[in-house]
């Protein structure tokens, strides 16, 4: 009826509560990476079998939700200038693999390359 595992310290346990019970996105893991090309390693991963959602979301093969985000993201939408939090907030709305240094240059007003 339950399983217990560990991921990077953290002690977890899962319960099996039957068949009614599905996996929605009220449950998910967060994946802080350090660099782009971490977020492009776990997003290519985790997707595979799965499904990509917005806003860096996804579903793995089983169905269980994942936020890949890159570090520096919050410190964006926090910034102490409200139009570079909001275009780099709007930016992020419109992807579904987050890629911070779009989001750094959406907040600075600067084409991505």
């Amino acid at each position: 009826m339950t399983v217990e595992f560990e991921l990077d310290g953290q002690r977890f346990v899962g319960i099996n509560g039957g068949p009614e019970f599905k996996f929605n996105e009220a449950v998910s893991f967060q994946i802080s990476c350090e660099t782009q090309e971490e977020v492009d390693h776990w997003w290519e991963r985790l997707s595979d079998g799965g499904s990509e959602g917005p806003c860096g979301w996804l579903k793995d093969r089983y169905g269980l939700s994942w936020q890949v985000t890159p570090k520096g993201m919050d410190e964006l939408f926090s910034d102490a200038d409200p139009q570079r939090a909001r275009r780099a907030m709007e930016a992020m709305l419109k992807m579904s693999k987050l890629d911070i240094g779009a989001l750094r240059s959406a907040a600075d007003s600067v084409p991505a390359a």
